[in-house]
């Protein structure tokens, strides 16, 4: 008689397939003084996607992308409660330093913002005060490779010591990505990163966002429904600074259980 092989319980699909949440927040809530900007918001940041944050003006989402690499720390009267984890990390703990965090958690902001420095120094400058380079060769081996992830090396390799500012609004936004992918991050946040370019730029962006994903965890705020809809896998929805909805992009947009989303989606209000 055939000794009987012992049976392996089944694993869900869906459970063999989740991704792995980067970032946690759990009962976040923000404060300016008196005024309450987030109430208890969760929410989940899954590693190599893209969470687009959607929502009316006003409505709380840069304020919670700031809490994720503790941005509104430089805010007078700003206080958290809450928990936000990086890889289960406590963020907010005392211990914690916050230089190596931002270094972790990078910011692209909406409005180009390089350095008035060579395009060569605005991307070396993070990994010579983090001490990522150790010699001129390994800082331009940086640069070079940040570049290029940046779609943007082709474009300047015969100018790198040009002033950043004077490149134009896409391309100096794609050396604020340079900048930030420079001192090896593990997670994007970009905030309306589009607001400010033309339609050709913005789409060089997008394009951009969706090639950075396979390395990087990207959350990205924007007004465009367009945008969220194309370069994001997840999307959460922001209302008078609560979570309304969150889920896969696709169902956000075609199926969504809430109302307001629906509304906001197809124009209704917002």
């Amino acid at each position: 008689m055939m000794e009987q092989l012992p049976i392996k319980a089944a694993v869900p699909a869906a459970a063999a397939m989740a991704p792995a949440a980067k970032i946690r927040g759990k009962d976040v809530s923000v404060f300016y003084g008196s005024k309450q900007a987030l109430f208890a918001v969760d929410l989940d940041v899954y590693e190599q996607q893209v969470t687009a944050l959607i929502g009316p003006s006003g409505c709380g989402k840069s304020t919670f992308l700031r809490t994720l690499n503790r941005m509104n720390d430089t805010v007078d009267g700003a206080r958290i409660e809450g928990k936000v984890t990086l890889d289960g990390e406590d963020i907010y703990h005392s211990g914690i330093d916050v230089v190596e965090l931002r270094a972790r958690v990078g910011m692209v902001f909406q409005k180009p913002n390089p350095f008035p420095k060579s395009i060569f120094d605005n991307i070396a400058y993070g990994p010579k005060i983090h001490g990522l380079a150790r010699s001129k060769a390994d800082l331009e081996e940086v640069v070079v490779t940040s570049l290029r992830k940046a779609g943007l090396f082709e474009e300047v390799k015969d100018r790198l010591h040009d002033p950043g500012t004077g490149l134009s609004g896409g391309q100096q936004q794609r050396l604020c990505i340079a900048r930030a992918i420079a001192v090896s991050p593990e997670v994007i946040l970009m905030d309306e990163p589009c607001s400010a370019l033309d339609p050709i730029a913005t789409a060089t962006v997008e394009e951009l966002i969706d090639e950075l994903r396979q390395n990087y965890t990207i959350v990205i705020v924007t007004h465009s429904m367009q945008q969220a809809a194309r370069v994001s896998q997840r999307t959460a929805m922001f209302h008078l600074g609560k979570i309304v909805e969150v889920g896969p992009t696709e169902k956000m947009f075609q199926n969504p259980d809430d109302k307001r989303t629906q509304d906001y989606i197809t124009g209704r209000f917002g």
